[in-house]
């Protein structure tokens, strides 16, 4: 018979894979009153504190606010939270080495551990200049080539395929490698500065990143290879969006713009490796990845060359085309199916993942809080930034069950015009659809991370210039900021510093 302590370790692998329970019938109408926008800005919503309902932790505002396990955890599951922790920040080394449990990195690799990318589980920073292996600089290029062949675009249209990677450079640059290895290129960021006229005469210069290679160690990149800069994205509250149903989120969706607001958001659809199935994409910048497992093991082994049973390949990302590479020596465990990281290993750094909790909202009740809350709603912006949801009941995933959560997402795609457009395809977004990213914690990113580097590569320096970096089906709404009067914007930061 299993133990308490092994029976909730195998919830811990059954809450990876996926198909998650609908709300009772009785429960709709209920639901959908508390999640209803509101109207009245005079004072704070019920729970509206609480982002991440009853797992928000309370604790105190410091550089760990992002580091902490759901509130509402039992204590017979912090240990599992606690080893996860401990991998998530393990520094690999290559391969072979005495630790066998921590060699395999690479041979091509962006970071020695996930916390290089994810600095104290937030946001990463914007490089300006020579790309440098710095745990607060976590610049990845996502490489992909236009559709050579029918089969491609069946691949594609199918949701089989995220992305055609470069025969020879695969489908995200490293520029690091191990021992005997060549790196892939070296990477110079540089920006480009544009003016933007506020309504009260204030001038915003927007910065647009300038991506250039250099010492190509595999020959020269070919002509038609797209690129795509990507930060390293907040982990709190993933556990929370990975709980939420598929009918909630694309509730929201009109990709045909049916209703007439110039809002049409619609899901992303990909294979996910570890159901074997189609599924709405929830995590990465366009939605390419279904759940949380299908999200860490492709970062061990795009970002570590580390493998696991969902992306085997000891060579990580390397190309047939990298000879070297594929023949490197590595860390496969012949008793763990020849693979880098077990999956016991994995399932740790998963739960870990899942449940980083939201801190508390701050200064909720402050009057100039609530007014810029008004501008928020009333600009358009919840159009895509959906404030909030209730997740559906699953004694599996108890942190995450029936909570009322204020994520600020629709977890949607949609278009944001040329000027955040990379024109790379990816799954079923195109090159000018993005997800739309949740909002809580982000007023703590000076705190945590450091810095206020916003946007998926990073360009704009705080959450003004993110916000008229906006286009396409954002355009409306970033214009009404732009007309607004000086108080009115300040409040407007207000709001967002308080979430």
């Amino acid at each position: 018979m299993l133990n308490r302590s092994k029976l909730l370790f195998c919830a811990l692998l059954i809450c990876g894979a996926g198909a998650l329970p609908a709300f009772a019938e009785m429960e709709r109408d209920r639901i959908a009153r508390i999640t209803t926008p509101t109207s009245d800005f005079s004072r704070p919503e019920k729970y509206e504190t609480m982002q991440a309902g009853a797992a928000t932790h309370r604790k105190r505002v410091n550089g760990d606010a992002f580091s902490h396990p759901s509130a509402n955890m039992a204590f017979d599951r912090r240990l599992y939270f606690e080893i996860g922790d401990g991998i998530f920040k393990k520094m690999w080394v290559s391969s072979p080495a005495s630790t066998q449990s921590s060699d395999g990195l690479g041979p091509l690799y962006n970071a020695r551990s996930c916390q290089r990318c994810h600095l104290k589980d937030g946001r990463g920073a914007a490089p300006d200049g020579l790309q440098a292996e710095n745990g607060s600089v976590a610049l990845l290029l996502r490489l992909s080539i236009p559709p050579q062949s029918d089969q491609d675009h069946v691949r594609l249209n199918s949701g089989a395929a995220a992305a055609i990677p470069d025969p020879v450079y695969g489908g995200q640059l490293q520029n690091f490698a191990t021992p005997g290895q060549t790196a892939e290129a070296t990477v110079t960021v540089t920006y480009e500065e544009t003016p933007v006229m506020l309504s009260d005469g204030i001038t915003v210069f927007l910065r647009m990143p300038v991506i250039t290679l250099t010492d190509p160690g595999y020959g020269p990149f070919r002509e038609d290879l797209m690129i795509s800069p990507r930060i390293a994205s907040p982990m709190i509250g993933l556990g929370m969006l990975e709980a939420l149903s598929e009918e909630d989120i694309l509730s929201w969706a009109d990709p045909d713009d049916r209703d007439g607001d110039g809002i049409s958001g619609r899901g992303n659809r990909i294979k996910s490796k570890l159901t074997q199935e189609v599924m709405l994409g929830r995590f990465g910048w366009k939605a390419n990845q279904a759940t949380l497992k299908d999200q860490v093991t492709d970062a061990f082994s795009g970002d570590l060359g580390i493998s696991s049973s969902l992306h085997p390949a000891n060579a990580g990302d390397c190309t047939p085309a990298q000879s070297a590479c594929m023949t490197a020596p590595d860390g496969g465990d012949a008793k763990s199916g020849n693979v880098e990281i077990n999956d016991h290993l994995l399932d740790l750094v998963t739960f870990y993942s899942r449940n980083l909790a939201v801190p508390a909202r701050r200064d909720a009740d402050d009057p100039q809080v609530l007014a810029g809350k008004r501008v928020f709603y009333e600009a358009g912006c919840i159009a895509c930034h959906r404030p909030k949801y209730v997740t559906p009941r699953d004694p599996l995933r108890p942190e995450q069950s029936f909570q009322l959560i204020w994520p600020y997402t629709d977890m949607l795609l949609h278009d944001m015009g040329d000027g955040l457009a990379d024109n790379r395809p990816d799954g079923f977004a195109d090159g000018r659809e993005w997800r739309t990213p949740p909002l809580w914690g982000i007023g703590l990113t000076k705190t945590v991370s450091g810095h206020t580097d916003f946007l998926h590569d990073g360009r704009a320096r705080n959450l003004l210039e993110a916000i008229l970096w906006h286009g396409g089906e954002a355009a409306a709404a970033r214009n009404r900021v732009i007309d607004l009067p000086t108080g009115d914007r300040e409040n407007l930061l207000r709001f967002l510093n308080s979430l």
